[in-house]
Formats: structure tokens, C-alpha cells, sequence
């Protein structure tokens, strides 16, 4: 029931992702019982036999305080279906419902891996080679150094498993290269990063460096994380707008114009978050979950369901419990 057009987007993707016929997911889908029946019946009459669809009455809305709506409904859409997770009746957990909330009764219902201070949440960042992962982007504002150390050892253990990277190289977020150079935060950081024998830990980076594939995971706090990935989110509305402008002064023929949006459309999609399926993990709870954009349509959704899927058959979770309990 997460997302700007749910519950119809999700079930147009899960009808998708159940009929492909290399795939074998059996995917099960949580809210009003009612309102699922009627929308699966308008798509596809009769549904599916891979899709199974659970009464969840209850709904938490995108505006709703996260702890109070956590305490408040327990037999909503995110209730529901993390009880499955956590009893094992499933084996990943995808909503683009209400952030805050999801973290909240992640946390509250699956608890943290053991020794993992507090989960993160990355996100693809595009680069001239392929894509980057950085973290954290938002679910902690406020981080320590022992934070940021694990959120290369779980991003370290996430692109092992999804991005196929063997030995990921580790960078931290700085404004120089130099370890003198960043805030207190940073430079404790830097030290702890530097001993962690598990990492391949290349040092600072820039942020002009991020978008030259620097390297493959880039660590920082949850502020700086959102700031960054909020101003890469606005290129993709800015570039085509720019050129346009540019255009205008240099009064160009509307041919070169169409050449040149053609091009400014494809590198404004690397920004675009529905590019890479439009959904995170939430690396460092006792369960793969992720997250997924509201406004995530049926394509992007597709591709989140299956990356869920995959991050589940990888066991994510316990790759980032080993890198973060076995530093040897």
C-alpha cells in the first residue's frame, strides 16, 4: 500500500516479475484484502499462482509520525509482512511506503544484526564507470566514527553481493585528500577506517571525485549523504533545462537542439533513481528489507522486487554480519 500509485503500480510489477518465465519468486503481497482483490481483479482476472495476496486492514500514510504509527496499527502493510520476515514465512520484505516508518518497525520488529551500531541506508551514485555506492544517505543525520566504519564494512559487503565487486575499494568523503583534512568526525573516522584490516580502505576522496568512479564505496554521514544525493537527484531536471537556455543564446538549429536533448536525456537517467530499480536496502536490521521511492513506477518496481530476491539468495545479511563481527 507504500507509493504514489499503490496499490496498482505494485501489483502491475508483481504480475511482471511472477510471469517471467526464467524466474521463481512467489511473492506476497500485504494490505485491505478487499482493495488487493478488486485492483488484481481489474489487471489480471483470477491473479496469478505465484502471487498470494495477505489481509493487512490496517495503512500507514506517508505523512504519519513513524514511531506513533509503528505503536498504533499493528496489523498494517509493514506490520504484517515484517512478522513474516522475522518468522521466516518470507524471505525479503520491498515498500515504498513511509521511510521513517519502515525503519521504526524494522528495527522495533527485527532488531539489529548483532554488533552493527546503527543500520544505513546507500544508494547507486552514477559515475563515468558504471555506478558507486555511497552511504549513508539520510538514515542518520548525526553519525560517530564507529558509524562510518561500518557503513564501509556494510556497503564493502554489499557490493560483494549485488554489484559483484571482489575486494570493493573504500573511500571517505572528505575536503581534501590529505587525513588532517575534514571535520572531527572525518578525521576520527579516517583513523578507524585506516585500521580496519577487512577493508580495502583507499583513503579521502572528493566530491568531484564521486562521479569520476574514485571509488567503489564512498562513506559519510547521513547529512552530507542526503545533500549529495539530492543534488545528483536535481541534475536530471536541471541538465535538459540548461542546454535549452545555452541553446537559445547560441540560437542553434533545432536540429543540433534535438541531438543534443537526446543526449542530455541519457545521462540525466544515470541520476535517476528508478534507473537502478528505485529501492535501497536497509543494510544492518536482522532481515533484508528495502526501501523503494514513492514514486516508483511498475518498471522500476519490477527491478526492486528482483534486487530484493537477489539480495536474499546472496544472504546479504550475513555477509555484513561477518565483515562487521570478524575484522580478521
Amino acid at each position: 500500500m507504500g507509493g504514489d500509485d499503490a496499490p496498482g503500480v505494485v501489483i502491475a510489477a508483481a504480475l511482471r516479475a511472477a510471469e517471467a518465465p526464467d524466474r521463481d519468486l512467489q511473492l506476497l503481497l500485504f494490505g485491505p484484502l478487499q482493495t488487493l482483490e478488486g485492483e488484481m481483479e481489474r489487471q489480471r482476472s483470477g491473479g496469478h499462482p505465484r502471487i498470494v495476496l495477505i489481509d493487512a486492514p490496517q495503512v500507514i500514510g506517508m505523512g504519519e509520525s513513524p514511531v506513533a504509527a509503528v505503536r498504533a496499527k499493528p496489523r498494517s502493510s509493514m506490520h504484517v509482512p515484517l512478522t513474516y520476515l522475522r518468522k521466516g514465512r518470507a524471505d525479503a520484505f520491498l515498500s515504498a511506503g513511509n521511510t521513517g516508518a519502515l525503519t521504526a518497525a524494522s528495527l522495533f520488529m527485527l532488531g539489529r544484526l548483532p554488533g552493527v551500531a546503527r543500520p544505513s541506508i546507500p544508494t547507486y551514485f552514477p559515475s563515468t564507470d558504471g555506478v558507486c555506492l555511497l552511504l549513508d544517505v539520510g538514515s542518520n543525520m548525526d553519525g560517530r566514527p564507529e558509524h562510518l566504519l561500518q557503513y564501509g564494512q556494510m556497503g564493502t559487503a554489499y557490493a560483494q553481493c549485488l554489484l559483484d565487486v571482489a575486494s570493493p575499494r573504500v573511500a571517505l568523503l572528505s575536503v581534501g585528500e590529505e587525513p588532517s583534512k575534514g571535520n572531527e568526525l572525518v578525521r576520527a573516522a579516517y583513523r578507524l577506517l585506516t585500521k580496519a584490516p577487512n577493508l580495502n580502505f583507499i583513503g579521502n576522496i572528493e566530491g568531484r571525485d564521486i562521479l569520476h568512479h574514485a571509488a567503489d564505496v564512498v562513506v559519510c554521514d547521513g547529512f552530507v549523504g542526503n545533500v549529495v544525493l539530492k543534488l545528483g537527484e536535481s541534475v536530471m531536471t536541471a541538465l535538459p533545462v540548461m542546454v535549452r537556455q545555452e541553446a537559445a543564446v547560441q540560437n542553434l538549429e533545432p536540429d543540433i537542439i534535438a541531438r543534443f536533448m537526446t543526449l542530455m536525456r541519457g545521462v540525466a537517467r544515470r541520476f535517476d533513481p528508478a534507473t537502478y530499480g528505485g529501492c535501497a536496502p536497509l543494510l544492518g536490521v536482522n532481515g533484508t528489507v528495502f526501501v523503494a521511492h514513492g514514486s516508483t513506477g511498475t518498471h522500476a518496481y519490477e527491478r526492486a522486487l528482483l534486487m530484493a530476491a537477489r539480495s536474499a539468495s546472496a544472504n546479504l545479511t550475513r555477509a555484513i554480519q561477518q565483515l562487521v563481527n570478524n575484522p580478521e
